[in-house]
């Protein structure tokens, strides 16, 4: 927590200091000021050129990374994710940072030269904060390696000519050594008495069973990744790109491979799991019952928060923030015209018809329909609050059958930075009592637009300065952003009907319930039933999507805390240029003062907002 406080004061000193460095470094008689600005410009472009080199070694790391990315460069290689590649990429970037401030000087960048360093070296800080707790990251459950890599290579395995299809099979045949590189790390981890709950268990085991369901591995009708392979290759019939024959050939190769690579490895996680399970107890616990789980916890605190909170100020947080939301609840209850308790109220929204499509594919298709008329209507508005708008495709899609859980939460996937693949807002629509038509709206603004699709495509889309800032992710930046999204609808004249609004209301107070049952998981030692309860009690959620969220925070501890936190940032700076500016304030240069710079930890946000206040005033 020290060197966390202790780098964000730095960056907080040195971004202010931008402000005056001008003004008190006067030229030399030999110099002019023009050439002293000329040297920072020349050394500031060198330093982004350092940096696009340095990037460019970090994503070699990652083979899948660079897929997602559309680069193709290592189209049929999968990463190396054993603890040795572990330990040799932290000992990569300590390197890296060594020699940038070898061969740098920071004082001798321009503003946003100096910005990318402080981001350089906060990624090594992070990381050597993270490294003692490496084998404490649950390997199999929730978003596992199980169904990941189905997952990547149905969606963002592009296959245009036969040298893509042959790149597929290569991955194919090293799934086998990929996959069973995380079983190696989970068996370390459970020899350390490490272990994710039962419930991470029977999902990975679900997932694992689903994804090696139907052709080619039994008699059933086609499995997921056989759908997927045998689509790619017809597509590269009709586009002429290869012949019959070869078709028949890499349909082979790839059943070879699905059966004596992919399932194997797949078979060996799952026996492995079915008789470790039996290790597990069956009353999940949080990090606290971890070794050195209260020092893992605080880690995971200062990461995902990027700020020097505690868990019990997080605590407290949220049980403020309940309170208040669900005072702008009553009132909504009254509006309505419900008579009884506000409990009573989030039943009836939990349990009445009107509220739900029906768990069928006419009822899902109009789910799917329904949010994209929302972000039609949305997009015509963006202008009026951003200059910067995103260039990127947005696509609304159900979520792959093998990794679909009831209630599990929406989510976003990037697209690429050219537009060949566009950003996909995903839903699980297995149960639709899980996915209220009331809280579609407000979901919609969050993963979409103005939410994550807007800003992270912003900020692939950003020029000028390096490209490890366009990729960088912060989850309070991100998280924050997307539930400030929610807020902004309201602002931008939406949310029209009052159970809209009381969606966007629980939208907001499930954030703030977060920031209470996570840290009572995790630091206050609540059961499952206990955090389950109290979400239950103070929020109008579908009891089947708060059962699967509170496993959700059980497997992922402090990432729940970065949502309502980092939203109440950038409402904090936000404010204080409205109070500061008055007049002068306008909505459309924050925003993209706000987004202008990629995702930043918060913070060096809040530095960066009074660095554009200073810039209005004078």
């Amino acid at each position: 927590m020290r060197a966390l406080l202790s780098v964000l004061i730095t960056v907080l000193v040195s971004c202010s200091d931008n402000n005056v460095s001008s003004s008190s470094s006067q030229p030399s008689e030999a110099n002019s000021l023009a050439s002293v600005e000329q040297l920072t410009a020349n050394e500031s472009l060198r330093f982004m050129e350092w940096l696009d080199e340095e990037y460019a070694e970090e994503v070699d790391f990652s083979p899948l990374l660079k897929t997602r990315q559309g680069d193709k460069s290592a189209h049929g290689e999968l990463d190396d994710v054993s603890e040795v590649a572990l330990d040799a990429r932290l000992e990569w970037r300590r390197t890296s940072v060594a020699e940038m401030r070898s061969s740098f000087d920071r004082d001798q960048l321009d503003k946003q030269g100096q910005l990318s360093w402080d981001l350089w070296q906060y990624a090594l800080i992070d990381a050597e904060r993270s490294e003692p707790f490496r084998r404490h990251r649950y390997i199999f459950g929730r978003n596992g390696s199980q169904s990941s890599l189905a997952n990547s290579l149905i969606n963002y395995q592009e296959v245009g000519d036969a040298s893509d299809m042959r790149d597929y099979i290569s991955r194919l045949n090293q799934s086998q050594r990929y996959l069973l590189q995380y079983l190696d790390r989970a068996k370390l981890a459970a020899a350390d008495g490490i272990r994710a709950p039962h419930f991470d268990y029977q999902q990975a085991i679900s997932e694992a069973r689903r994804v090696t369901s139907g052709a080619p591995f039994d008699e059933q009708s086609d499995s997921a990744l056989w759908a997927d392979i045998t689509a790619k290759i017809d597509n590269l019939i009709e586009s002429e790109q290869i012949n019959p024959s070869q078709a028949e050939s890499f349909q082979e190769e790839s059943r070879s491979a699905l059966l004596t690579r992919f399932k194997p490895a797949l078979d060996e996680i799952v026996n492995w799991l079915v008789a470790d399970l039996e290790n597990v107890s069956d009353v999940a616990k949080g990090a606290w019952s971890l070794p050195n789980g209260e020092a893992y916890y605080n880690s995971r605190l200062a990461s995902m928060t990027t700020l020097p909170l505690t868990a019990n100020e997080i605590h407290d947080i949220g049980i403020s923030e309940v309170a208040r939301i669900q005072a702008e609840m009553e009132q909504i209850k009254r509006q309505v015209g419900f008579e009884g308790t506000l409990q009573d109220f989030f039943t009836y929204m939990r349990e009445d018809d009107q509220f739900y499509f029906p768990s069928n594919d006419e009822g899902r298709t109009n789910y799917l329909n329904l949010a994209d008329d929302l972000l039609a209507d949305m997009y015509e508005r963006l202008p009026d609050y951003f200059g910067i708008l995103p260039k990127a495709g947005l696509q609304v899609r159900r979520v792959e059958a093998f990794r679909e859980t009831p209630g599990g939460a929406a989510h976003y996937a990037r697209g690429t930075k050219d537009g060949s693949r566009p950003g996909t807002f995903y839903a699980h629509l297995i149960d639709m009592r899980a996915a209220s038509i009331f809280r579609l709206e407000n979901l919609a603004y969050h993963e979409g637009v103005p939410g994550h699709h807007m800003q992270i495509s912003i900020q692939q889309e950003l020029e000028n300065i390096p490209r490890f800032r366009t990729a960088k992710g912060y989850t309070a930046f991100s998280e924050g952003w997307g539930l400030y999204a929610e807020y902004l609808g309201k602002e931008m004249g939406f949310y029209n009907d009052p159970y809209a609004e009381f969606g966007r209301l629980s939208g907001e107070i499930w954030r703030a319930v977060r920031l209470v049952v996570d840290t009572g998981i995790h630091a206050k030692q609540w059961t499952q039933e206990q955090a389950t309860d109290y979400a239950l009690q103070n929020s109008a959620r579908p009891e089947p999507s708060v059962r699967s969220e509170i496993r959700r925070y059980f497997n992922n501890p402090g990432q729940a805390t970065a949502y309502k936190i980092g939203m109440l940032k950038i409402q904090e700076v936000r404010a204080k240029a409205e109070n500061e500016l008055g007049a002068e304030f306008d909505i459309r240069d924050f925003h993209d003062t706000v987004l202008g710079s990629g995702q930043l930890p918060m913070a060096v946000l809040e530095a960066e907002v009074d660095s554009w206040i200073e810039s209005v005033r004078n």
